[in-house]
């Protein structure tokens, strides 16, 4: 019989994931895929609320203004199927995507061109074999439409279950209300240690951190304040809205319904009616700054003039579908979530480095509300970087990395700079 592995042995890992998230499901299980021995930690409850991966729903797309995005997302549908088929059941439903807004958007023409989209007449004079579902959309004077085939619904508090179930099933391990407190390297060793407020130490060969809105203040802690990454969080909300009589089965994912984003200010997303028959998903990217900590769970769930986040969605219903959307009363179910912003909206994917961590600690973060669609190449990514010091699966995918550096932010507190 074995000898009974000791105390420090249980505790000692390849790779520990600080952050059970999307991106740290995603990252536990591609390093447990691998045959890596995987710690998963998170501070609240499993599947919590308190974040930005809980719900019923999110959207992929591959038309994007800026071109490092598309790839990572064309990559990230791969690793979706395949994590689908290793589960037995779906998380995804694939639907066309539709992007529309005035013609001379230049952010709305970029994201055309790099997701290979194709202009869709829905007014006056529209092709008789337009969709049946193009009638839903009344489409203002100087506006565009283009559709593209790569769209869907992801299923998001379902999606982040089905990694962390297939990373268990690989051998990681993973532990909830554990509240990460310290990060350190083990004197004199090539050994990270991750301390929680449990008391609890885990000695890790590569730590990943992936903790969201929590980003900024544990890795100014454990860098001593010398790396501040300008990582904002924000309230936001999710809105649903009556489909009115008789256009419920027209607006549905059963229909063909395409997931869609309306380009401008304010920009607009949707699935379609999908999670709740009856009900569509139409609501505005962004939000106020909040204490993730300390948030106003009120403003959150758009009490008053709902913090700007419920009006301008009536308003643009109001002129783009008004056939087929109930405003009246306001959204019917009102649903808060956090998202973490960088000034530029790129995400922060990058080595923690100095003296201390040099690539033994990875941070992913940043991922400023478009991210959960790319969790997959995400996590696969963090988890080259980490046991192999590189990704060769972006480069191979073609995903270039270099606009995710944490240097970017050095003397540009702005980061990447936009043209649109």
């Amino acid at each position: 019989m074995a000898a009974p592995a000791s105390e420090s042995s249980r505790r000692s890992y390849d790779v520990i994931v600080v952050g059970a998230g999307i991106m740290g499901s995603c990252a536990a299980h591609a390093a447990a895929s691998r045959g890596a021995r995987v710690l998963l930690l998170d501070r609240f409850d499993l599947l919590h609320h308190r974040g930005s991966s809980h719900g019923e729903s999110r959207t992929i797309r591959a038309t994007y203004p800026q071109a490092q995005y598309p790839p990572m997302v064309r990559l990230s549908r791969v690793l979706w199927d395949e994590a689908q088929r290793d589960a037995g059941y779906r998380v995804l439903t694939p639907t066309p995507h539709l992007d529309l807004g005035p013609r001379t958007q230049p952010a709305l023409l970029a994201a055309v061109a790099n997701g290979a989209a194709t202009e869709l007449l829905l007014g006056p004079g529209a092709d008789a074999e337009r969709p049946a579902w193009a009638g839903a959309f009344r489409v203002p004077d100087g506006w565009t439409a283009a559709r593209s085939e790569l769209g869907g619904v992801m299923k998001a508090t379902k999606a982040v279950a089905m990694f962390q179930s297939l990373a268990v099933r690989m051998g990681a391990v993973v532990r909830d209300r554990l509240e990460v407190v310290d990060i350190t390297r083990k004197q004199g060793e090539e050994t990270i240690m991750v301390r929680t407020t449990s008391g609890e130490e885990f000695h890790g060969g590569k730590c990943i951190i992936t903790v969201g809105a929590w980003t900024r203040k544990l890795v100014k802690s454990v860098s001593g304040g010398v790396t501040d990454l300008p990582v904002q969080p924000q309230h936001t909300l999710i809105c649903y809205w009556k489909v009115k009589p008789g256009h419920e089965r027209e607006l549905s994912v059963e229909a063909g319904f395409p997931t869609f984003a309306s380009y401008g200010d304010p920009y607009i997303y949707s699935t379609p009616s999908m999670e709740y028959p009856g009900l569509i998903k139409i609501a505005m990217h962004g939000g106020p700054p909040c204490d993730p900590d300390r948030r106003d769970w009120a403003a959150a769930t758009g009490e008053g003039e709902e913090g700007g986040l419920v009006g301008p969605v009536a308003r643009w219903i109001d002129e783009v579908m008004p056939g087929c959307v109930d405003t009246a009363g306001g959204p019917v179910l009102r649903q808060p979530c956090m998202y973490s912003v960088t000034p530029d909206e790129d995400f922060v994917i990058d080595f923690l480095g100095g003296e201390e961590f040099g690539k033994d600690v990875v941070v992913g973060a940043g991922f400023s509300g478009h991210g959960f669609k790319m969790g997959p190449a995400v996590g696969k990514i963090l988890v080259e970087m980490a046991l192999d010091g590189e990704a060769r699966t972006a480069a191979e995918a073609g995903v270039e990395l270099q606009h995710f550096r944490i240097s970017r932010f050095e003397g540009n507190p702005m980061g990447n700079a936009k043209s649109f």
